[in-house]
């Protein structure tokens, strides 16, 4: 009974400095397995978290380089409409495709370029990107459009010779599809990194209501405990003082 005693005690001391009431299978082996699942899914939200954070970076990058081209065909539609002027003659006309040229040079680096981990983000190479945004690896796919020059029709745009301004606000249109199903996708993930941190949380503080310790209730057994241990030690004590004066009597 004494064993069992300071064995309790000592139990509650390893309770007390790990801080947790299951601490193995033989304390709640029930609630030991649902704290385990609650676990497993609460990492896999907040795994799930971190690659959204990642494929929101990536939307924003592609974002921005999709900005960048708008504005550079922007200034493209401009100058073609200056082209089409009866008043330019062919050296203004030259003049004016020297900057054209280097705008759609721009934009075809831009499409090139833009990339993620070395990853090509709006040439075509990439299919379209996985996120895995679910604790089981599911998740949502960000679309990869291909917006290289010769995607949006403009390869060898020339405005000395005859040209079709068309042909640049059908890229433009292209160019505002893509921003705007970027858009969506990073307004999805925003809502999908909130939906896992959010339940993950909860998760987390449905494991340490299973499987974390009530530390007052516990300090409080332990000194109960103590108390009963020294009370039985005391006793223990007097008995062998009682026994050990009788021992004297007799042998007297």
């Amino acid at each position: 009974m004494r064993v069992s005693g300071v064995r309790n005690l000592n139990f509650l001391y390893g309770k007390i400095a790990s801080g947790k009431r299951i601490q193995t299978a033989a304390d709640d082996a029930a609630g030991l397995a649902i704290a385990n699942k609650l676990k497993k899914n609460s990492n896999g939200l907040n795994v799930g978290a971190s690659n959204i954070k990642d494929g929101i970076g990536v939307a924003n990058i592609r974002d921005g380089a999709l900005g960048t081209m708008q504005e550079s065909l922007q200034r493209i539609r401009e100058l073609s409409l200056k082209a089409s002027n009866g008043l330019y003659g062919d050296s203004e006309k030259q003049m004016i495709q020297g900057e054209v040229d280097q705008l759609l040079k721009d934009i075809e680096h831009t499409a090139v370029g833009t990339q993620y981990n070395e990853m090509k983000l709006l040439d075509g190479s990439m299919a379209d990107m996985n996120i895995a945004a679910n604790a089981d690896g599911s998740g949502m796919k960000i679309q990869m459009e291909n917006v290289t020059l010769k995607s949006l029709g403009l390869d060898g745009y020339d405005v000395t010779g005859k040209f079709d301004i068309s042909v640049i606000d059908a890229a433009m249109d292209k160019i505002s599809m893509a921003r705007s199903n970027n858009g969506a996708a990073t307004n999805a993930m925003e809502h999908a990194y909130n939906y896992n941190t959010g339940t993950s949380l909860n998760l987390v503080a449905s494991r340490s209501r299973i499987e974390d310790l009530d530390v007052p209730m516990a300090v409080s057994e332990q000194k109960k405990n103590k108390l009963l241990q020294d009370y039985r030690m005391n006793m223990l004590r007097k008995r062998m003082e009682n026994d050990s004066m009788v021992t004297r009597l007799f042998g007297m």
